[in-house]
């Protein structure tokens, strides 16, 4: 990846190294991530369900009982990520979220497999907060919009592949292989990561002293901007803290029920087999790795992010109350708006989560960037078993109203939260310079 294509200015001496090295292997980590905790609603229109007797209430809960087990080790992930080693971690995460991902594949029994769930919840949920502490530690903010979306491009990116690929592997085999099979790279990851991944700057053998100096340098410059914070409490209690978190929840519901119910309100609504719902149901992830890629690139040259937010949250409102209005009865038209939702749902990901680190210092934003995660999780439980089961008792109709109210609620908290200080940092001695933004 060239400096034009990473985003650093001509001249800049922060090392263009880290968008060879670092952000592919954020990516692939992230999409791991995401094909194991995502790949359980191909298994469900895939027969999971008639072959374990699931009915729709237990079907809906198996789906959002990740996020129990993932609400609860967002902090103390985080806490351990800032504090001793974000390789270390994730090393170990890797291991074991495979080990519990493929096993869904071989489980006999119902209450085993909730107990399987639950814990693959708990085992990822160091990813989202570490990742992002981890290029917290690569990054300045005038790069870190870009770098937290290519992190997050694994989402839409392994949901795209994912839901083609996973579809036609259940039809050449059956949902159990495809657990197995999409399970154990994972664990092979794990390896590669410990090899690759540094620390910090500082640690990593592939950059010469000139260049480690300048990226420490340029990211203490910016830490000395931020006005300090002493403890958790303070930070967790802050008003854009609390507003954000909130914020996320209701907008996770939205996209979870997407991601985990599209491909079953697809396959009823279009009445194709497998193999076609799953290539259908790529297609709103590939108009999103686009839409995030653009959103970051303008809110990282603006020095903006609650722009960069809500107003893709209300287009998704929008399409998902007009394909509600629209109807099963005219699929087309209707698959288009939920194209459209899809792809704005995910647009603003990486000015999101940018905004912690450049308003909190670094001893408290990964603990901070944990909370509003967690209070994701919480949103994502709701929206996978609500939108399961409304989708299940009421129809698909139901399920969009739902989806669309969270993020119209969504959009609207977004604009109580207050601007932060922006700073930018000289390519080599750290000069900055300070301006009000939101």
């Amino acid at each position: 990846m060239s400096d034009a294509s990473s985003g650093l200015n001509p001249g800049s001496a922060l090392s263009s190294q880290r968008w060879k090295i670092i952000v592919p292997i954020s990516f692939v980590t992230y999409s791991l991530a995401y094909l194991d905790r995502s790949n359980y609603s191909i298994g469900t229109a895939g027969g999971l369900s008639r072959d374990l007797g699931i009915t729709p209430g237990a079907d809906a809960l198996l789906g959002a009982l990740f996020f129990l087990g993932y609400f609860l080790f967002q902090i103390p992930a985080a806490h351990y990520a800032e504090n001793r080693s974000v390789k270390r971690l994730i090393t170990w995460c890797l291991v074991l979220w495979g080990i519990f991902a493929a096993a869904q594949g071989v489980i006999p029994w119902l209450w085993l497999f909730f107990v399987d769930r639950f814990l693959l919840g708990v085992v990822e949920a160091a990813i989202l907060p570490a990742m992002l502490i981890f290029l917290a530690h690569w990054f300045t903010s005038r790069e870190r919009a870009r770098a937290n979306s290519f992190l997050i491009l694994g989402n839409p990116v392994t949901v795209m592949w994912m839901s083609a690929v996973s579809g036609y592997l259940i039809a050449a085999t059956n949902w159990r292989w495809m657990f197995i099979i999409e399970g154990l790279p994972a664990v092979l990851w794990a390896f590669a990561f410990w090899r690759l991944t540094a620390d910090h700057p500082k640690d990593a053998r592939w950059l010469d002293q000139e260049e480690k100096e300048a990226i420490e340098d340029a990211l203490a410059a910016e830490q000395r901007e931020i006005p300090p914070v002493e403890s958790y409490r303070e930070a967790l209690g802050s008003r854009n803290v609390i507003i954000l978190s909130i914020q996320y929840l209701l907008w996770s519901i939205g996209v979870y029920g997407f991601v985990f119910w599209l491909p079953t309100i697809i396959k009823a609504a279009s009445h194709h087999g497998i193999g076609s719902t799953g290539a259908l149901s790529a297609i709103p992830y590939a108009f999103a790795v686009v839409a995030m890629i653009v959103v970051s690139h303008f809110s990282d040259r603006s020095s903006r992010r609650r722009a960069f937010v809500w107003p893709f949250l209300l287009v998704g409102t929008i399409a998902f109350y007009l394909s509600y209005r629209i109807g099963p009865g005219h699929f087309w038209l209707s698959f288009v708006l939920l194209v459209i939702a899809g792809a704005v749902m995910y647009a603003p990901y990486g000015p999101y989560f940018a905004f912690i680190p450049e308003m909190l210092p670094r001893n408290v934003s990964g603990a901070a960037i944990a909370l509003v995660n967690s209070f994701g999780a919480l949103g994502g439980f709701v929206g996978a078993y609500v939108v399961g089961w409304l989708n299940g008792n009421f129809g698909s109709g139901v399920a969009f109203i739902f989806m669309a109210a969270a993020l119209l609620a969504a959009a609207l908290l977004m604009l109580l939260v207050r601007g932060t200080r922006s700073h930018t940092t000289g390519p080599a001695a750290g000069t900055q310079k300070t301006r009000r933004r939101a």
